[in-house]
């Protein structure tokens, strides 16, 4: 009995550990879809999104990011895309996870930021002299699986200072964060899809309500009628090709995409037929 009960232990270990040696890649899941209003607020320059996290060789903590090797010899690009690793029962750190090529951490919080900024009602223009201009720095966007004796726990926490300029004196400067747990039996893609889930809502629900603290301006309202007597076509198109952006990760539908894409240039959009 007792070499059976070391059996079964065994084979627990063995199908928790066995999908997350080596190195992995992780589709992240999209954030809900959510319809996005006109722009009634003022325009928004994104000046610039930097991976800041630190990395250690072996640290003894699972939330603080490392690699399977040498962190000292990844690229910026290798690293901006590492997103989590995962521990065994003995607190050993195993395998680490990135995000598929052409994808990266940089990339996914810009798009949260921009679906934060038309959600509530800015425009995310191309143009640095916008009235506001938006500098974030990722300070923590990382997941990692913690092993117990029956099952395990993913975690993803995501942290990016949000820095605005706006033509004052000062900047305002605002932290914005997000958290998202997991329980589950197996290391699969979709306990860690799990995680990180609540931790990218988190995150767009916390930036929401940070928006209104970090000092964002509306254009003046002789700006804003220049602007629409001028038809501002630079901006629908920077606009709109935002849009399309965050069509192609799945943050919006393809419906929503459409319907503000008529609200912004007052024409219907004709998609063809679809044939089998």
């Amino acid at each position: 009995m007792k070499f059976s009960g070391l059996i079964i232990i065994g084979a627990a270990i063995v199908l928790q550990t066995g999908c997350v040696t080596g190195h992995r890649t992780l589709d992240l899941p999209a954030t809900s879809a959510t319809a996005v209003p006109a722009a009634t607020h003022g325009r928004v320059y994104i000046a610039s999104v930097t991976d800041d996290r630190k990395f250690e060789n072996k640290p003894s903590d699972p939330s603080v990011p490392s690699i399977a090797g040498d962190v000292t010899k990844i690229s910026a690009v290798e690293k901006d895309q590492m997103i989590g690793r995962q521990r065994n029962t003995f607190g050993h750190a195993m395998g680490d996870m990135s995000l598929p090529i052409g994808d990266s951490v940089t990339k996914r919080v810009r798009l949260l930021v921009e679906q934060g900024l038309m959600r509530d009602g800015y425009r995310v223009s191309a143009d640095p002299s916008a009235p506001n201009s938006v500098a974030i720095s990722v300070n923590e966007f990382w997941g990692w699986g913690s092993m117990g004796f029956w099952s395990l726990t993913f975690e993803a926490k995501i942290l990016c200072t949000v820095t605005v300029n706006n033509g004052d004196v000062s900047s305002h400067t605002a932290a914005v964060r997000g958290y998202g747990r997991n329980l589950g039996q197996f290391a699969k893609d979709v306990n860690w899809q799990d995680a990180y889930g609540p931790a990218l809502e988190d995150f767009t629900a916390n930036f929401s309500r940070e928006i209104d603290k970090i000092g964002l301006r509306s254009d003046s309202p002789a700006s804003t009628t220049v602007q629409g007597k001028a038809g501002d076509s630079s901006d629908v198109y920077d606009e709109l090709k935002k849009l399309d952006e965050l069509r192609k990760s799945g943050i919006i539908t393809d419906r929503e995409f459409d319907a503000q894409k008529n609200k912004n240039t007052g024409a219907k959009l004709n998609r063809p037929e679809q044939h089998p």
